[in-house]
């Protein structure tokens, strides 16, 4: 999954880097994910994460990966812009 955020009233890559650090430790803390910023490095108001999970179960995968969407809007700390879920199969 990928999910681009937008952070109000920040003004700095300092601002930017906290809230960064605070949703990857608090998303890792609390499901079994592996969480990075992989896009907007150097935007201080854009924040680009990749979230991946692996399983034998689709509409389980579908359905955690949903729960850290709504988990991560619920932490107020930036505005989800747009989200993407791919799911391959192997």
């Amino acid at each position: 999954m990928s999910i681009e955020l937008f952070i109000h009233e920040n003004n700095s890559l300092k601002g930017k880097r906290r809230i960064v650090k605070s949703i990857i430790g608090k998303v890792k803390s609390r499901f079994n994910l592996a969480i990075a910023e992989v896009e907007y490095n150097d935007k201080w108001q854009r924040i680009g994460l990749g979230i991946s999970a692996v399983g034998n179960d689709r509409g389980h995968i579908d359905s955690v990966l949903a729960t850290v969407l709504t988990f991560i809007e619920s932490l107020y700390l930036a505005e989800i812009i747009d989200s993407r879920i791919e799911i391959i199969n192997v």
